[in-house]
């Protein structure tokens, strides 16, 4: 197996490592339950978007068998 001839420098290593880095998302507050969730997106907790409710998010009711 090769081995490298020489060392990288710090700037050449951290250069490297920099597509790694991630960036923290915008979010804002939903006005009915106030839950953190992305902008122009259903909010998952609530169902809501604009005021409007988009999701039935209430648990659904399992038939019984016979």
């Amino acid at each position: 197996m090769a081995n490298p001839k020489q060392r990288h420098t710090r700037h050449r290593r951290d250069r490297a490592r920099k597509q790694y880095d991630t960036t923290l998302k915008n979010t804002q507050e939903c006005p009915k339950c106030q839950a953190r969730i992305l902008s122009h997106r259903v909010c998952p907790k609530c169902g809501t978007y604009k005021g409007k409710e988009m999701v039935n998010t209430a648990p659904k009711i399992k038939k019984a068998k016979k």
